[in-house]
């Protein structure tokens, strides 16, 4: 087991590793060098989040990204960590309630037209218009003719605000459903993150099946040209992350972009 002499010793990076080695087992110095690798590529890969923005914002582009997936698919923590480095002012986070009941009279689409981005601006959607196409209909929370009605309208929709210059990117986060029970199991005994086991997240397990059906006929119906869907695998956190990073930044075409930092290389982080 490594000790404070150990750090105290180590004089650069390499005399470390050499220490860590002759006193940890390999499976724990593997653990450490992947914990280690991920974050180098983070960090580079949140530096060029920030080049991505400055060059949103000199363009004036419009840039609303997507992130859907089951509860504890790790949406929430892939999205601090895209927008950790960046200017607050140019970008936001939309992470809706539910609707109210005004809001419940009102075109579906209008509580979440408002929230789309201005010039110069990135939005991050956890969650988004889609809870209409599976967390709803599985949980009895809208009707069958407004689920219909959603499924009708939602290509159009998109292809509304994309013609309008609006980049829209999809990102949806698949997880096993041992891992969804894994990661619940995590939620419901760590004090700081309890809260947000709620009770969608206790049926969640029981209805695995019911919100397969419903996802698979989202991404039959709404994987556009357009608007396609990308599915990060998401049983690893920090796979996933990196992933997410890699796939937006090649996708959009700005400069200056580091080719070298977003060649993808196949890590198991």
């Amino acid at each position: 087991m490594l000790t404070i002499e150990d750090f105290k010793k180590a004089g650069d990076s390499e005399e470390f590793f050499q220490i860590l080695q002759e006193k940890e087992p390999p499976e724990r110095v593997d653990k450490i060098l992947q914990k280690v690798q991920y974050e180098e590529d983070l960090i580079k890969l949140q530096a060029e989040l920030v080049n991505l923005q400055q060059w949103v914002e000199k363009k004036k582009m419009r840039v609303a990204v997507i992130f859907e997936g089951r509860d504890a698919a790790g949406k929430g923590g892939a999205i601090r960590r895209f927008t950790q480095h960046l200017n607050p002012r140019s970008m936001r986070v939309v992470a809706l309630n539910k609707p109210t009941e005004v809001e419940r009279g009102q075109w579906y689409f209008r509580r979440y037209i408002k929230q789309l981005p201005n010039p110069g601006e990135i939005v991050f959607f956890d969650r988004s218009w889609y809870n209409r196409a599976v967390v709803e209909p599985v949980n009895g929370f809208c009707s069958e003719k407004e689920y219909d009605t959603f499924m009708n309208q939602v290509i159009y929709f998109e292809r509304m605000i994309i013609e309008s210059g609006i980049r829209l990117i999809k990102l949806y986060f698949s997880i096993s459903k041992e891992e969804q029970a894994a990661r619940f199991e995590e939620i419901i005994h760590s004090p700081v993150k309890r809260w947000k086991y709620s009770k969608v997240d206790q049926n969640a397990l029981g209805l695995w099946d019911e919100y397969t059906r419903y996802k698979e006929r989202m991404f039959e119906h709404t994987n556009t040209l357009q608007a396609p869907w990308l599915i990060i695998q998401a049983n690893r956190k920090t796979k996933a992350r990196v992933e997410a990073m890699e796939h937006i930044l090649n996708l959009i075409p700005y400069k200056p972009k580091d080719k070298e930092v977003l060649a993808h290389q196949e890590i198991e982080y």
